[in-house]
């Protein structure tokens, strides 16, 4: 069975050849309009095959990737893992040797909608992190915490940040609004529906609005394309 990505390469395929086909401007407007969407659920289902092939990426704990030094010798924290309880929201950052620095020297405020974490270095201190000190800020969370409630714990080369949720037994699907808000602008694609069902819809149309000659074209064509992907000579 072929695969929903070689499906679209298909109907990318067959738009071409009606388009070339086409005479009328309103009908060539519609194939081109409805190839340029074949284009880019190609182009998505690709990103999201690539994605696959990188392998999953362990939710609570995964390493800390950090930015290269901006202001000093202070190092920005960009990526965390998280998870959540009934009462938390649990921020995991992975610093290598965190737990051997001094406790006072491990810091995390609390706002209502955002918290900050920095790990400083003093230059008297022999157990300092190669000399550097590491910070995170994580604004604009997806719901208002508790800042009394809060807390944070070091581990072994982990810092545990635990933001008391504000309301209990709410679900958080992300950590910050800027992510759901992300999450929204993508394009939605349901696997479960026929890939090749966009473009039918677009030749139902332009067939049941068209004269005898555009039936007769759109008829030859999508012959011309079945034999060709007979053939197997089609272009992925």
């Amino acid at each position: 069975m072929a695969s929903a990505l070689e499906e679209l390469q298909k109907d990318r395929e067959e738009a071409k050849v009606l388009l070339e086909k086409a005479t009328r401007k309103r009908v060539r407007d519609a194939l081109t309009a409805e190839k340029s969407k074949i284009k880019t659920e190609i182009k998505n289902k690709m990103q999201q095959k690539s994605q696959r092939k990188a392998g999953p990426l362990d939710n609570k704990k995964p390493a800390a990737v950090v930015a290269r030094i901006t202001t000093g010798y202070t190092v920005k924290i960009s990526n965390y893992g998280w998870d959540q309880s009934d009462k938390f929201v649990e921020i995991y950052i992975t610093l290598a040797g965190v737990h051997q620095v001094a406790t006072e020297n491990v810091q995390v405020h609390f706002a209502e909608r955002s918290f900050d974490l920095l790990v400083s270095q003093k230059k008297k201190k022999k157990k300092n992190l190669n000399g550097k000190s590491y910070s995170m800020i994580v604004n604009h969370l997806l719901k208002p915490v508790s800042v009394e409630g809060s807390s944070k714990k070091v581990k072994t080369d982990t810092v545990l940040t635990l933001c008391r949720k504000k309301t209990e037994n709410t679900r958080w699907d992300y950590l910050t609004q800027v992510e759901e808000c992300k999450e929204k602008e993508k394009p939605s694609y349901d696997t479960e529906t026929d890939p090749r069902a966009g473009l039918m819809n677009v030749l139902k149309k332009i067939y049941g609005d068209g004269d005898d000659d555009m039936e007769r074209t759109i008829n030859k064509a999508w012959v011309e394309s079945r034999e060709k992907q007979a053939k197997g000579d089609i272009e992925f």
